[in-house]
């Protein structure tokens, strides 16, 4: 799979790999984490998840200036690592939950997650430029939407399991102390503790707190011992998220052991004013070509800003969709020391279908490349919208008749005989898969083709900084799926994507000239 390719790809892709599973432990629960330890709506959980992602990619953009400015990528990739190690361990520590004084935890876990957005900011876009630099000579460089390929598959191996390994945790330690897991039970402790519940979502309580507790009693518990349960259910289900953070931290540390043991693999650029070996194939730009290559560059960030602004509610309101709509009796795992299940599984399908669909789309484009017919990198990205833009399309059409979020709170959640079958979302997740195939890993290797080698570092970062920009805006997703219905919601993302390939079609021949 890696002959013809770099030496470095490889140890590059499976140092990628461990920080992604860690990354990925911690965002496929970070939304619900925030819900259950400090009971935010779903509103207020959206805001600081986006504001966290819009952080992570933005200080890409400060890691890859600070990368290109010293030449030092490979120390710049280490520190990194070490920071979000820190970022981790900050908040994988156990504080009290369901405390009248929640404000300064709830400060301290804001303050690990922008330890981990900075360290992923010195990490994550020097990285992929390193990867790019291994490409910048007449030997690879026809093979580097492959290698861009591979290393985003070997990325998504990490991210397939960090979500089982997050859900295992949590769910072990509700085992451990005597409960079993429901994706409802958090929301109502919580209106429980603050006097909110309607009459029938305090009958529903009852009801779950005698079935996860296995005791029929508490099923007439009093207000009391009501109190005293949803404060025990509360601060069991946080520390078993606290244990999958720790999760994150082991696979840090795993990805820095990798990183420092294939460290000599990576090309090593040359200081400023010296002709760099590994891009020694590379011919001189003059200022005209240099303006119109930063010129196609910020054209096609701003397009896949509205993009990540929708691809990205996979871990927002499509999950907030899984806990709140879908059957999740139906997808659970049975090890016999603890039972998988929970709606943070769906996150294991979107990396589950790039590990299988990448050797599939890469056969698909080697085959057309192989008869003159393989789509030029910026048609690829503009297909990736439009096959976003239909997956969204699938969500309208399995929401039609839901009710409101307000109205599923009021009732204490929704019966599962009410709630839509699984296989919604993973359809969803798959048609998404496809779409980022054409436009991730693809974005990235144009970047890395485009971008001017003494900018390479801090282009890659203005790419995730276009990430950024659209994940600043993934709250408002959020404020749309707990005020209007359902399906009009996903209306919002299936016009966000049809702009961008709309866009992206209108200006694909100038980038087409630009990328030569």
């Amino acid at each position: 799979m890696f002959d013809n390719h770099p030496k470095g790809l490889l140890a590059a892709a499976l140092a990628n790999m461990g920080e992604r599973f860690g990354f990925y432990t911690m965002m496929a629960i970070l939304v619900l984490f925030l819900q259950a330890k400090f009971g935010l709506s779903g509103t207020d959980a959206g805001i600081i998840y986006s504001v966290f992602y819009f952080s992570i990619y933005i200080l890409a953009f400060v890691g890859g200036l600070i990368a290109d400015r010293t030449r030092r990528y490979k120390g710049t990739i280490m520190v990194g690592l070490l920071v979000m190690a820190l970022g981790y361990v900050i908040i994988a520590l156990p504080t009290p939950t369901a405390s009248q004084s929640a404000t300064p935890f709830l400060i301290l876990t804001c303050f690990g997650l922008f330890t981990i957005a900075f360290g992923n900011g010195l990490f994550k876009g020097n990285l992929q430029a390193l990867v790019g630099q291994m490409y910048d000579n007449e030997t690879f460089g026809k093979k580097r939407d492959s290698g861009f390929s591979l290393f985003y598959m070997f990325i998504n191996v990490g991210a397939l399991f960090a979500p089982i390994a997050a859900v295992s945790a949590r769910n072990f330690w509700l085992a451990h102390n005597g409960f079993l897991y429901n994706a409802s039970l958090p929301e109502l402790c919580h209106a429980h503790l603050r006097s909110t519940l309607t009459p029938e979502a305090s009958t529903k309580l009852a009801t779950l707190a005698s079935a996860v507790s296995g005791r029929p009693e508490a099923s007439v518990l009093s207000p009391a011992e009501m109190t005293e349960f949803a404060t025990q259910y509360l601060g069991v289900f946080a520390q078993g998220f606290n244990f999958a953070f720790a999760v994150s931290v082991g696979a840090m540390l795993i990805s820095l052991a990798v990183y420092l043991l294939n460290k000599k693999r990576f090309p090593t650029p040359a200081p400023k004013g010296v002709k760099s070996s590994f891009a020694s194939g590379t011919a001189e730009m003059d200022t005209t070509e240099i303006r119109q290559r930063l010129y196609a560059l910020f054209a096609v960030f701003g397009i896949v800003i509205f993009f990540w602004f929708s691809f990205h509610q996979n871990g927002l309101t499509l999950t907030y969709f899984a806990k709140d709509y879908t059957d999740l009796s139906q997808i659970n795992i049975n090890l016999g020391f603890v039972t998988i299940q929970g709606a943070e599984l769906f996150q294991s399908f979107n990396p589950f279908f790039i590990v299988f669909l990448t050797p599939i789309v890469m056969g698909l484009f080697g085959w057309l490349r192989a008869r003159g017919l393989e789509p030029s990198t910026p048609r690829k990205i503009a297909l990736g919208m439009a096959v976003a833009a239909l997956a969204y399309l699938v969500m309208v059409m399995g929401s039609f008749g839901l009710p409101l979020k307000s109205e599923v709170v009021a009732m204490g959640g929704l019966a599962e005989s009410a709630k839509v079958t699984p296989m919604l979302l993973i359809g969803t997740y798959f048609i998404l898969t496809v779409a980022e195939l054409f436009i991730s890993p693809m974005g990235i290797s144009f970047v890395s083709k485009v971008a001017p080698p003494q900018y390479q570092g801090v282009m890659q970062g203005g790419w995730l900084g276009a990430t950024a920009v659209g994940n600043q805006l993934l709250f408002i997703g959020a404020i749309f799926y707990e005020n209007i219905p359902i399906w009009l919601t996903w209306c919002v993302f299936v016009g966000a994507c049809a702009l961008s390939m709309a866009t992206m079609l209108f200006m694909v021949r100038w980038l087409e000239r630009v990328a030569k």
